[in-house]
């Protein structure tokens, strides 16, 4: 397979990102919940967060978890669409105006006349760590009735973030459509505030409906109810519902099983300026790989690439300038793995 014949439709929210950096005493200060996940929280409670922080420490960006995946895989050349809603104002065209230049496929969005774009608010500590509150907006107006064949016609495969877990009938019309249309499907589990939210509905959309599963450690940790941890262990319980399963490990890289064979991929250690999107990030290299049949372990290092390229920015988006250098990299894994 070659990216000629692959298309990917990203599914989730297209949010703008507000990037803020603070340190652990505004978190304790200003904001409930645990370090490090994400809330949903309304318009009100976060604009009264940004009151509280300085203008200067922050930018913004488009984004949103699957988006963040489905751009990086646009710039590395791959034919992308995006299935999200987005405000009817000049946010909403900022963001697919944006999506375009990459080379992005901007016919699935949705618009809502009345409610503003989605925003997330992703709150960086000295750390690298990031804590998003995000106020939905028009993207948590996404409904089953927006979702069509249409969307479906030339892709192969089908990338979800589990925020869209909110939406179960959603959820499930893509999945249903998506298999219709005989893609492939991963899902991100994305949070592990969402995994235990929605723990009871997980194995039987993930056993009938998907082939690849993302989770962090903690995601992993949260839907296998696991008191000790082991990537061999989580593996064990996720690869049950789908045949490959990605444990992603931080600084320690990655653990995938595909088929009972396992697999330890190495990180590419960077100085972290900003967590935001490294797992997004991951992701798109892996899905890179996997859907030009590469093999799982080339994908797995060329997600390494991308996770140790966004981590030493803020955002989620690479600088142009790198593309090519990061193109390169991944033809070399190529060729190092080629199969036989």
């Amino acid at each position: 397979m070659n990216s000629d014949s692959v298309k990917i439709l990203g599914a989730g929210s297209a949010l703008l990102d507000i990037l803020a950096r603070v340190d652990d005493s505004f978190l304790s200060k200003y904001v409930e919940g645990e370090k490090g996940g994400m809330l949903l929280v309304d318009s009100a409670a976060q604009r009264k967060l940004i009151g509280c922080i300085d203008g200067n420490a922050m930018s913004r960006a488009i984004g949103g978890s699957a988006f963040n995946t489905i751009s990086a895989l646009t710039s590395l050349g791959m034919k992308t669409a995006f299935l999200g809603k987005l405000g009817r104002d000049e946010n909403g065209s900022y963001y697919a105006d944006a999506y375009r230049k990459l080379g992005g496929d901007a016919s699935s969005f949705k618009y809502h006349e009345s409610v503003p774009t989605g925003t997330c608010l992703s709150l960086v500590t000295p750390d690298s760590e990031r804590t998003m509150r995000t106020d939905l907006g028009a993207s948590s107006t996404l409904c089953a009735d927006d979702v069509s064949e249409d969307d479906f016609k030339g892709v192969t495969h089908v990338h979800i973030e589990g925020y869209l877990l909110f939406f179960l009938d959603t959820v499930r019309k893509i999945l249903s459509l998506a298999k219709c249309a005989g893609c492939t499907v991963s899902l991100d589990f994305a949070s592990f505030e969402v995994v235990r939210m929605f723990r009871k509905e997980l194995p039987e959309l993930l056993e009938k409906y998907v082939d690849v599963i993302f989770a962090n450690e903690d995601e992993a940790r949260a839907f296998c109810a696991m008191d000790s941890f082991s990537p061999e262990a989580a593996a064990d319980e996720l690869s049950r519902y789908c045949s490959t399963v990605v444990v992603k490990l931080g600084r320690e890289g990655s653990f995938i099983r595909e088929k009972s064979v396992d697999y330890r991929i190495p990180p590419v250690l960077a100085e972290a300026v900003d967590t935001t999107g490294a797992g997004d990030l991951w992701q798109a290299g892996f899905l890179y790989g996997y859907l030009n049949g590469c093999g799982v372990e080339a994908a797995g290092r060329m997600g390494s690439v991308l996770g140790s390229e966004i981590v030493r920015v803020l955002g989620a988006q690479i600088p142009p300038a790198r593309w090519g250098a990061i193109r390169e990299q991944f033809q070399t894994i190529r060729q190092q793995y080629a199969v036989k």
